[in-house]
């Protein structure tokens, strides 16, 4: 039997009629001027602040703030350092993006599958809602919510109640449960539950794939997260303790609150950029061949199923990479809070660099937040459009 003759290994070829060597000078080059322009920027401003006698370094985060933080997630006062007060900023940054992105996604779903109802009345009015929260610019929508916020409520030794919650211009205050040991196991079921949840849906989805069998993809799942949390709620003793909000002389005392600032900046962000997400949901519904919904329905399938198993599923592709760019534009639009006088990392660096003088270091903390945060969402989403891209068998 004869043996095919061994092909003898490529040779580099460095010279200048090489495609793959002149690519591979040309990256050289880049990357040898992008630093170049870095370094001089860098050096012709350290120069600058040193013949100006301007102090530079991140050397002043360990020095007292001086000043108090309306709005924390952990307790903050005058004497706490400077990267503190920072990273409460951030907190409260990530708090208004993550609650937003959540409620932007579920809002704009819903407004864009509206645009298919058979009901005149709701195509019409998720329309006209689409038209109006995205013609409007999105800091006069952080305005008007805060002047009514401001405004419209009553004081606060006059908070209106509404069951268990209090509304004034000092915010909504609500019940909360209170802390014990006993909740992590109430959050460790709730964990399992969604393992569970995901295993059932993983197994649903694919049963679907090979045989066409319809079974429940949120229903279920959501029911045994459930029960996984009251599993757990259960072996923790079974707490039932709330914190409830009480009127006092001067103020309400006790439970959760959320000031108007944070709901006024929520609602301008969520209101204003679900506008845009129902739209990307409905071009990538609307970009499923026709055929497919046809096919859904000669199945016997409803137009909820329809919707939620076959046209959604396939908009996916579409919706997923504009929709990371509205998600984008949501975490770095909550830098116009500063407008209102909610303390995210912009009013915290502002309210830095004018005790401090420290401006390109409070800067390059913004532009570093801003930075991570936008390359992790953007990382996250494109491992989700990966994962959820359509595969041929």
């Amino acid at each position: 039997m004869a043996v095919a003759p061994r092909t003898p290994p490529k040779k580099r070829d460095w010279s200048w009629r090489s495609q793959a060597f002149r690519g591979l000078l040309y990256q050289i080059i880049a990357v040898i001027l992008i630093g170049g322009v870095a370094w001089f920027l860098a050096h012709n401003t350290a120069e600058n602040m040193r013949i100006r006698g301007i102090q530079g370094g991140f050397d002043f985060l360990k020095s007292p703030a001086g000043f108090d933080i309306g709005e924390s997630l952990f307790h903050f006062d005058s004497n706490d350092p400077y990267w503190k007060a920072f990273l409460i900023g951030v907190s409260n940054t990530l708090r208004v993006a993550i609650v937003g992105i959540v409620l932007t996604t579920l809002l704009g779903t819903i407004i864009g599958v509206g645009r298919f109802s058979r009901n005149g009345l709701v195509r019409g009015l998720c329309q006209a809602y689409v038209e109006l929260f995205r013609n409007v610019p999105v800091l006069i929508q952080l305005l008007m919510w805060y002047l009514l916020f401001t405004e419209l409520l009553p004081e606060i030794s006059e908070a209106k109640n509404i069951g268990p919650f209090f509304l004034s211009k000092g915010g909504m205050s609500f019940p909360i449960p209170e802390w014990s040991a006993s909740h992590l196991s109430t959050m460790a079921g709730a964990a399992i539950g969604l393992v569970a949840a995901w295993l059932f849906r993983r197994r649903t989805v694919k049963r679907f794939e090979e045989t066409g069998q319809l079974g429940s993809m949120f229903l279920v799942p959501l029911i045994i997260v459930i029960a996984g949390a009251l599993a757990g709620w259960v072996a923790g003793g079974m707490p039932t303790t709330w914190v409830v909000p009480k009127k006092g002389e001067f103020a309400v005392e006790g439970g959760g609150s959320l000031t108007p600032e944070f709901m006024a900046v929520l609602m301008g962000l969520v209101l204003y950029t679900a506008a845009f997400v129902a739209e990307v949901v409905r071009s990538g519904i609307q970009s499923v061949a026709r055929g497919q919904s046809e096919a859904a329905q000669a199945l016997g399938l409803s137009k909820g199923q329809e919707m939620q198993k076959v046209l959604l599923p396939q908009a996916l592709r579409v919706i997923i990479p504009p929709m990371t760019n509205q998600y984008l534009n949501l975490t770095k639009n909550s830098s116009l809070a500063v407008a209102i006088g909610y303390p995210d990392v912009v009013s915290i660096s502002n309210t830095a660099l004018n005790q401090t003088g420290r401006a390109v270091e409070c800067i390059a903390i913004i532009m570093l937040v801003y930075l991570t945060t936008s390359l992790s969402t953007s990382f996250f989403m494109n491992w989700y459009n990966a994962k959820s891209a359509i595969k041929e068998r």
